[in-house]
């Protein structure tokens, strides 16, 4: 009598049998998942393709076939919008006011979460509870008083550190909120252990807590970068000229250029991409730091 020796299954093999079931039939979902998925992903990249796409045809083309694909291809409307001065002068204030924003709400979130997670003291949660709620407390209604206390008390108008301070203030809220779970989760024997080696509570965080905590404060500060560089209400108020960030950049680009449809698409993708390509890039940091923080 002979014996076959059936070769062991990969684990890929072992995950697909398992996805098919005892039923051999194949349970990666319901189609309707599929296709409510698929027109969310439409519905999400479809004006933005469409942008793109737009800046690449003729103001011809788009009066002609509004839906139609570039025939010929156009690279004008893009050289034009990277030739311009004032694209870059966008850039660079949208750069720097978000970099500023970024910096004061990584560093003040990470000191405010700090004994908010680590120490024990009366009125700790509802000092926390001050924080959350500043998550219902929208820029809108404070534009007039920030207005004249950037301008007339703080002499900040048209600067980018009038900007970027108010900016940061609404955003700490968000950045303790995640921040303080993701610090607690740190084990309690680890700061123990460190001070019996010596080290204060100041130095555990800056030496021990800090290197640590980098997921998190790597989350909270791409969320305060891509938020500042999306802001339009605050720099609306207190820029002007020269000043002027990129969001703003494209509604007077747009309004001064409203008959060259082309070249305002051009403008407006050329705008998404910094922001895009930095999300993009960070989107796994910032999914760790978020499962630090529910861990949490």
């Amino acid at each position: 009598m002979t014996t076959q020796t059936q070769s062991p299954e990969t684990a890929p093999q072992q995950t697909e049998r398992r996805r098919r079931g005892s039923s051999g039939k194949f349970q990666g979902g319901s189609p309707a998942v599929y296709a409510a998925a698929f027109v969310v992903v439409v519905a999400t990249l479809g004006p933005v393709v469409y942008g793109a796409l737009g800046g690449f045809r003729s103001n011809f083309q788009l009066a002609d076939s509004p839906a139609g694909l570039p025939s010929p291809w156009i690279f004008d409307n893009y050289i034009g919008v990277l030739q311009n001065p004032d694209f870059w002068t966008f850039n660079l204030n949208s750069i720097a006011v978000a970099v500023i924003t970024t910096a004061i709400v990584v560093v003040f979130g990470v000191m405010a979460a700090y004994p908010l997670a680590r120490y024990q003291f009366k009125g700790r949660e509802a000092l926390f509870m001050v924080f959350v709620a500043g998550l219902l407390f929208p820029a809108t209604v404070a534009v007039i008083p920030l207005f004249i206390l950037i301008t007339q008390n703080l002499g900040l108008g048209n600067t980018w550190w009038g900007v970027a301070l108010p900016q940061a203030a609404f955003a700490l809220p968000i950045t303790v909120v995640i921040l303080r779970p993701f610090l607690m989760a740190l084990p309690k024997e680890l700061e123990e252990a460190a001070q019996l080696d010596g080290t204060s509570r100041i130095g555990f965080f800056w030496r021990i807590l800090l290197p640590l905590s980098g997921p998190g404060m790597v989350t909270v500060g791409v969320l305060a970068f891509v938020g500042s560089w999306n802001a339009y209400l605050l720099p609306l108020l207190l820029l002007r000229g020269d000043m002027r960030t990129l969001p703003l950049g494209v509604a007077d680009f747009s309004t001064e250029y409203s008959v060259d449809t082309a070249g305002v698409f051009a403008f407006t993708t050329l705008a998404m991409i910094p922001a895009l390509v930095f999300f993009l890039a960070m989107q796994k940091r910032i999914v760790n730091g978020l499962q630090g923080a529910v861990k949490g």
